[in-house]
């Protein structure tokens, strides 16, 4: 390492495309993951900045002084401890709007599969049972006429019901507070939304508040012809819950594509026909995730040149 240049802190695996663009400008230090960081005191002291996909603790926070600015790859960032870097006026950035369109259009496609089963259709056709059986059976749900209830109605919230519009059904939504100007009708909680829908779309971060508040209430709220789909958080859902109810006809079919403890997936719900199932890949594809890493790059590479970073995270100081 070149003691003249400004020393980053890379702790595990992150998009190739960061570090690149990192390295051309910085001392880039990695380090594999662990409860506590395995470096020595000197080169510790030497990191500045900080790039990360995933967790980022009050330990590793502590083991390296002159942070100034940790930048995390992804929109959520209950991963880092955000209060303790806060109390030591680090700056948290993280990568907002990049990935609102990818996430609401996989919501969109999400929605569709779960009512529609078109990944058991197109299985029905490619094991070549079209032919040998007849046609693929009729689909118990239809998009149509559904009334759905956006549980989150922050900036990836809003597109998902833009997204729906064109489909002709009722949009309502609940959020922590009601928002202005809008076409949709607020309801001003979870089980009051439930209880007006069929149909659940989960956008809500992981807090303290919404911890498994998807439950037995709220899923027998939806009733047998509802649907539940998840792109938020896999945190919000109580599982236990979910599948009783997905098995016992409580609820009529969900969609998820975040789960509890990933990429650990309970197994009984690869044995439900009425749930739809995919691996966290809202935003994964090539272009948005490019564009999530240029902004944890753009992040560090401000926060350097001007002392502004382009989207810190409203707990952290901005400056």
């Amino acid at each position: 390492m070149s003691d003249s240049r400004i020393a980053v802190l890379v702790p595990g695996k992150i998009h190739p495309r960061v570090l690149a663009k990192l390295e051309a400008r910085f001392d880039v230090v990695a380090l594999e993951r662990g409860e506590s960081p395995k470096i020595d005191a000197e080169a510790a002291a030497r990191i500045r900045g900080v790039a990360v996909a995933g967790g980022f603790n009050a330990a590793w926070i502590d083991a390296f002084p002159n942070i100034e600015v940790i930048a995390n790859f992804g929109v959520g960032y209950d991963g880092i401890d955000v209060g303790h870097a806060a109390s030591k006026g680090i700056v948290v950035t993280n990568t907002p709007d990049v990935l609102n369109d990818e996430v609401a259009d996989t919501a969109i496609a999400l929605l569709l599969n779960t009512l529609r089963q078109y990944p058991q259709a197109e299985t029905w056709l490619r094991e070549g049972r079209w032919a040998s059986e007849g046609p693929f059976p009729l689909s118990p749900f239809s998009m149509k006429g559904r009334h759905v209830g956006i549980y989150g109605l922050g900036r990836i919230g809003l597109e998902i019901a833009k997204r729906l519009e064109p489909f002709k059904v009722k949009v309502s939504y609940h959020t922590r507070s009601e928002r202005d100007s809008l076409p949709y009708d607020y309801y001003p909680t979870l089980k009051s939304l439930a209880e007006a829908v069929d149909t659940l779309i989960s956008i809500v971060p992981k807090t303290a508040e919404t911890h498994k508040v998807i439950n037995a209430e709220i899923l027998s709220a939806l009733g047998p012809q509802g649907v539940f789909i998840n792109v938020g958080r896999g945190w919000s859902v109580d599982d236990d819950a979910l599948i009783a109810a997905l098995g016992n006809g409580t609820l009529g079919a969900a969609g998820l594509d975040v789960f509890y403890d990933e990429p650990n997936v309970p197994a009984a719900y690869l044995s439900l026909p009425n749930a739809t199932l995919l691996p966290h890949v809202a935003s994964a594809s090539v272009p948005t995730r490019n564009a999530m890493a240029d902004l944890v790059a753009e992040n560090i590479i401000r926060w350097f040149e001007n002392g502004r970073a382009v989207t810190p995270v409203p707990e952290t100081p901005g400056k």
